[in-house]
């Protein structure tokens, strides 16, 4: 199946997809702000600039997009039109997801992953997690 827009009508859409400060994103930062919490985000000086980051409890927080990161749920489906384009990009996601988890290990923080369509279980493991680390 073919794109139903032409590609310079493809190219701004995808031009305004944001990477920070996205709806998921933010519904967690509003969350962790209301039970208490203070961080920091996008901290460029970290593998992954990760969306939040805890630095006292060495926490590195992602709110991933199911499209984007590849996660098998619900939410995810690959597009019909350009797959080969798609699944290499969607697989290199993946990949740098990986390397940048290993690279975040090995400089002593933990690293939590809360997927798009897990925002409430996420949020609430998180919050489990921040209550009981030592501060």
């Amino acid at each position: 199946m073919t794109d139903h827009v032409d590609q310079k009508t493809r190219s701004w859409i995808m031009a305004r997809v944001k990477s920070t400060n996205t709806s998921p994103e933010m519904a967690v930062r509003r969350a962790l702000h209301a039970a208490g919490f203070r961080y920091r985000v996008h901290r460029d000086d970290l593998p992954g600039k990760p969306d939040l980051v805890f630095t006292k409890n060495k926490i590195a927080v992602f709110v991933h997009g199911c499209f984007w990161h590849g996660h098998r749920c619900d939410r995810f489906r690959m597009p019909s039109s350009n797959q080969e384009y798609w699944t290499r990009k969607i697989q290199r996601n993946v990949e740098r997801d990986a390397r940048t988890a290993q690279v975040l290990a090995e400089m002593g923080w933990e690293r939590i992953v809360i997927w798009e369509c897990q925002i409430q279980q996420g949020l609430e493991e998180l919050l489990d997690r921040l209550r009981t680390s030592p501060s």
